[in-house]
């Protein structure tokens, strides 16, 4: 990126008119040629995806249809209350109205109690209600507009004797639309730059190309989309990434123009230093982070995959911006970039004694050991937690108590069973007619398996057996909830145990699916494949760093302290949100697993990130130490010149990823 961040600075004007016009281009054609997302998380020769395939095959396309839940209740009082009943038949008929909805099962249609009871309706004591609504697409295809008009309904009957609320995906997401936020990482990272450089118009540029450099990065992620799967998230993804990188990019960039200024240079010959220095630093930095996601590909889900090109491409677009057009500001702007000074940036500081991060570093320096010893400490400490890391997908009982979900799941527990928040969902291959007996015993033995609250009986000609008999359904609900260690040791339990011995001589192919199953499958893929992924993205860091540092023990050290940063990242999430401490903190209420592709993000963004923070101290020690052949010099002005660049960095990153 040398010649052309040059030319950039020496013919500023084309610069700018050639980013304007491709940007104007890319937005363009993303607004007339968007692809469209897709949430599947489905993972490849697993017990959980075999299920879903074998289900939608045999018992047809409307098995994957979106399915959502109302329950209610008035507490000790049974749901045959006259006022309570209008109530609830009124929300149907609302309910069923809504374009996307299929069918409503209700206690008060059903042909009895007693069918109630045992369609799974009304709970045994009378006291809590169900409503089963059936959606005709699946989940990503329900329109959100229909999940609100869900929710709104629902909400609509709260009051102080009526507890009611609602679960499933549907609402979830419907639940789940925040407001806006991420202006208040901007306001948070414009705060930051203002303190930094004093200086309105300087505080105002790495904003300015932060942002038209996501805006291009989010286009071409768009435009993408029509080629590569990319989940519904991908853009939020994205665009966290690439704000904070493109921030940190250009506030690198900018800070050393304005050492160069302060050396006595001019304008346009202190832009050339700055894009020959911190320029070539910001384009490998770059590079770490793209290659710390393109990591996810070796594990081999697809969803992982689109996320990793929407964010890399996202970062590319920021770097460019951050080498070329940053640059011909610089150079249109000349010292006009620190115009609008604030009273603290009026005078200049002195970039190797004056100021308090150099101070620090000799500080650092006369005591390394203590300072080295003290912070391997902490690390430690923040580390030890993800020992007992446990991966699992959360579910409501982790939502506010006034939340809608919080108050469904909580119903459910309570009228139907904990389990009956988290089913299995059994399928079975019959191979011929004469297995449902065979069946039947199998679903007998799940039954009886310790753990288990209930397995639905199968009998030829129900439902659940599929048209063509060739293929059973059996729906489990544990006597544990869906976050408990006790639900994943009995998901072990049917797997390697109660079901192979129940059709080992019949033919019976029997494969467990259902949220746990496949929460249990991703932390069984991605374990497996864990060594091979941080293999690679450590192993290609190294040599990336190696090439712009012509040192071996510079990545090394890099690759330590990343991992280091990365195993006290892990203890932190566990502490807070397995452990649940200090949860309020983040909305989040009471405790459950970590997601299990939650430690591979983490490592593919956190090394990324980490690498980049190197790359800004290392490589501005490095060209000190090329001046002067001194390293504690090297050393100390490297960290008086970057060091409050690295912090500010980091507190920018913190706010916009805090503020998605």
């Amino acid at each position: 990126m040398g010649p052309v961040s040059r030319w950039a600075v020496n013919r500023p004007w084309q610069a700018v008119i050639t980013w304007v016009v491709l940007l104007l281009i890319i937005v363009g054609f993303a607004g007339t040629h968007a692809g469209s997302y897709s949430d599947s998380f489905k993972l490849p020769n697993t017990d959980s995806t075999t299920a879903e395939n074998l289900l939608s095959e045999r018992f047809g396309s409307e098995t994957n249809n979106a399915s959502a839940q109302v329950l209610f209740s008035l507490g000790n009082e049974l749901i045959n209350e006259p006022a309570l009943e209008a109530q609830i038949k009124s929300l149907t008929q609302e309910i069923e109205n809504v374009g996307s909805v299929a069918s409503v099962q209700s206690p008060y249609t059903a042909a009895s109690p007693k069918a109630a009871v045992e369609a799974g309706l009304v709970s045994e004591d009378f006291t809590i209600g169900k409503l089963n609504i059936e959606f005709n697409v699946p989940d990503t295809e329900v329109p959100a507009a229909d999940g609100e008009t869900i929710l709104d309904d629902v909400k609509a009957l709260e009051s102080e004797n009526l507890e009611i609320g609602a679960a499933g995906t549907v609402i979830a997401t419907a639940d789940g639309q925040a407001p806006d936020t991420e202006i208040v990482g901007i306001i948070a990272a414009i705060i930051i730059m203002l303190i930094m450089f004093g200086s309105v118009v300087a505080a105002g540029l790495p904003l300015v190309t932060a942002l038209l450099g996501l805006t291009a990065g989010i286009s071409a992620l768009t435009l993408l989309a029509n080629t590569v799967g990319m989940a519904s998230f991908a853009p939020t993804l994205a665009a966290m990434i690439g704000l904070g990188v493109g921030f940190d990019y250009s506030l690198f960039l900018l800070n050393r123009y304005r050492q160069a200024i302060r050396d006595g240079l001019e304008p346009k010959p202190a832009a050339l230093v700055a894009v020959s220095t911190a320029g070539r630093a910001i384009v490998f930095a770059a590079v770490t982070v793209i290659i710390a996601l393109s990591g996810l590909f070796v594990l081999g889900l697809s969803f992982l995959n689109g996320l990793a090109v929407g964010a890399g491409i996202t970062v590319i677009c920021v770097m460019i911006t951050a080498v070329t057009l940053l640059p011909a500001m610089l150079s249109l702007l000349g010292e006009r970039v620190f115009a609008w000074k604030l009273p603290w940036g009026r005078k200049p500081v002195d970039a190797v004694r004056g100021r308090r991060f150099a101070r620090y570093a000799e500080l650092v320096e006369r005591r390394r050991w203590i300072f080295g010893g003290v912070a391997l400490f902490l690390v430690a400490i923040m580390a030890i937690p993800a020992l007992s890391m446990r991966e699992g997908f959360t579910d409501a009982s982790s939502s506010s108590p006034q939340d809608t979900q919080y108050i469904a799941y909580n119903l459910t527990a309570e009228g139907f069973g904990v389990g009956a928040n988290g089913p299995f969902i059994v399928v079975a291959e019959l191979p011929n007619d004469s297995s449902i007996p065979a069946v039947e015993a199998l679903s007998k033995a799940i039954g009886n398996t310790p753990g288990v609250a209930f397995a639905s009986p199968v009998a030829a000609g129900s439902p659940a057996v599929s048209k063509d008999g060739k293929a059973a359904l059996i729906t489990v609900i544990p006597t544990t909830g869906p976050q408990s260690e006790q639900t994943t040791e009995l998901l072990r339990t049917l797997r390697d145990t109660t079901i192979p011995e129940a059709t080992a001589n019949n033919g019976i192919r029997a494969y467990v699916g259902g949220a746990t199953a496949v929460a249990e499958d991703f932390s069984t893929v991605l374990s497996e494949k864990l060594p091979a992924f941080l293999l690679i993205v450590v192993g290609l860091g190294f040599v990336v760093l190696m090439v712009l540092f012509r040192s071996l023990l510079i990545p090394l050290t890099a690759a330590v302290t990343a991992l280091m940063s990365f195993s006290a990242a892990l203890g932190v999430s566990v502490f807070v949100f397995q452990w649940g401490n200090l949860d309020f903190l983040f909305g989040v209420y009471g405790s459950g697993p970590i997601l299990p592709f939650l430690p591979v993000m983490l490592f593919a963004i956190l090394f990324g990130l980490s690498m980049d923070y190197q790359v800004f101290l290392v490589s501005r020690m490095q060209e000190e130490w090329n001046k002067h052949g001194d390293n504690r010099r090297a050393v100390r002005v490297g960290l008086g010149g970057s060091g409050l660049v690295v912090v500010a960095a980091a507190l920018i990153m913190f706010s916009v990823f805090m503020s998605f």
